[in-house]
């Protein structure tokens, strides 16, 4: 199978669902004629013109507010935030507006939106760049949450996310956009709610979201002679597909946790809940939750890579809980 990198991924999955649905449409910052921040849209207004593809002011509120507005009316429209950070001048259109019509019009009304958002520690740029506020929108009721770790995840998981009816924030790693992975010619759907485990494992069971996935993998390999992690990406937190994790824990009897973002109300602890309550009688061991330092991204390369755990924090965090 071929290999490409996971921005030419979502590449693929944007430019096949713009040509099988007419009301598709992307809106951005630089995202037509420079093909996005990160070259996500690269060759699409070439393809499709300036009505599918426009570019949008310096103003997340404004094409936001479109975006949703255009959803409404029966469009599918794809925004990109240029940095999941700046969505937050756009809190009001996502939070009040997109996430709560269906329920406020008695499902009269749809908001099928898809807002793409390159998010991410390690770039070097800073706490106003750098945040995972992907807890923010699972607390949300009415949003989907989606984050995918490779190449062949994201572009599936995109088009399922761009046919789906509810509004769906789409977060990409940064420093996953460039490494390669198998995706398939032909075409294919990865249904939301749907988890993947990536490495079998009996001792522990090691739920990762996005770039703590290869992190978890990592670790996992440095620590195979004595440990078998069991390595699970949930690729979507809302909805999140607590079966799987369930099952692992009914053979490892151990769960860890791993997110970027701060530890302090992250996903994790939501995991943790849901697995307290619904799988509490398979477990050996208290679950944890390994996340970042509460505090904001220093610029410093040095103090930015204490913030998060690395592949040696997780392989410490797992021999902690394994009994010796």
């Amino acid at each position: 199978m071929r290999e490409i990198k996971y921005v030419e991924a979502v590449n693929e999955a944007l430019m096949e669902e713009m040509e099988n649905d007419t009301g598709v449409f992307i809106i951005g910052e630089e995202v037509s004629c420079a093909g996005g921040a990160f070259r996500a849209t690269e060759g699409l207004f070439e393809k499709f013109g300036p009505e599918r593809v426009r570019d949008a002011p310096i103003s997340e509120s404004g094409f936001t507010g479109l975006a949703v507005g255009a959803a409404m009316a029966g469009l599918r429209p794809v925004a990109e935030i240029m940095y999941l950070d700046f969505i937050t001048t756009a809190m009001d259109q996502v939070i009040n507006q997109a996430a709560k019509v269906s329920f406020m019009s008695g499902n009269r009304i749809k908001a099928p939106l898809v807002i793409r958002a390159p998010y991410g520690i390690g770039t070097r740029e800073a706490a106003q760049h750098s945040q995972s506020l992907e807890a923010w929108f699972a607390h949300t009721p009415g949003l989907k949450v989606v984050m995918p770790s490779t190449p062949y995840d994201a572009k599936g998981l995109l088009k399922t996310s761009i046919r789906d009816d509810s509004p769906v924030i789409f977060l990409e790693n940064r420093i996953l956009y460039f490494k390669k992975g198998p995706v398939p010619r032909e075409e294919y759907l990865i249904p939301l709610g749907q988890a993947d485990i990536k490495r079998r494992g009996k001792d522990i069971t090691v739920v990762a979201l996005s770039n703590m996935v290869p992190k978890a993998l990592e670790a996992a390999g440095m620590l195979s002679e004595e440990i078998e992690m069991e390595v699970i990406d949930p690729r979507t937190l809302v909805p999140l597909d607590i079966e799987t994790i369930a099952g692992s824990l009914k053979k490892t009897g151990r769960l860890l946790v791993l997110h970027e973002a701060p530890e302090r109300c992250g996903f994790g602890a939501e995991i943790v809940r849901q697995v307290s309550e619904q799988a509490f009688d398979y477990l050996d061991a208290p679950p944890k939750v390994l996340g970042g330092l509460n505090v904001p991204i220093p610029f410093s390369p040095v103090l930015e890579d204490a913030c998060v755990p690395s592949a040696e924090d997780v392989a410490d965090a797992v021999k902690k809980i394994i009994p010796r």
